[in-house]
């Protein structure tokens, strides 16, 4: 039967959807940057404290300070002040062996959740802000070296319904690797 076969197919640990083509992508755009930035770290009490200058393209100094600490099984993985005035708090929790929900806040806000379960990884978020949109991903990753997956979005406002939805595949063996999605 096929749920026989299914569970003979060698697996492999799953990668979120948002990472399926990862690797290329960080080749072709990853540090290579024209921005000039400095970040200092320093211990503060029982936690560190971050301060990250920039400098913008007219020349004008920019800051942000940050820190991230975990309390009672409660992670605060950022939150930071920005010159502007504005903030930024994410927060995680592991309620149990698997799952992980998290809290993203600064001009929008998103509640998530990441499940893994042998070589599965889902996710969901949904925007608590507007209410505007609910997104979803799973991949599933195998021991030939591939690993499959999907994501999709459905808006639930103004014109609700699939806004957007993506499916994408992967194949790493020993240094090569290749990666192919609808978008």
């Amino acid at each position: 039967s096929f749920q026989k076969h299914l569970q003979t197919i060698p697996l492999t640990m799953p990668t979120k959807y948002a990472d399926i083509a990862k690797a290329p992508k960080d080749i072709l755009s990853e540090d290579y940057s024209t921005k000039v930035t400095l970040k200092a770290k320093k211990n503060a009490g029982p936690v560190a404290v971050t301060l990250e200058t920039a400098r913008g393209t007219g020349g004008a100094l920019s800051s942000k300070v940050g820190t991230k600490f975990a309390y009672a099984g409660l992670s605060f993985d950022k939150v930071q002040l920005t010159a502007d005035g504005g903030q930024v708090l994410e927060t995680s929790l592991v309620p149990c062996e698997g799952v992980k929900l998290s809290f993203k806040g600064n001009k929008g806000a998103d509640l998530g959740i990441d499940y893994t379960k042998g070589n599965i990884f889902a996710t969901g978020v949904l925007d608590v802000k507007d209410m505007s949109r609910f997104s979803t991903s799973a991949c599933l990753g195998l021991d030939s070296g591939f690993t499959v997956g999907g994501d999709a979005t459905y808006a639930l406002s103004g014109k609700t319904g699939f806004s957007a939805y993506n499916v994408g595949a992967s194949y790493s063996q020993g240094k090569l690797f290749t990666s192919v999605t609808s978008a």
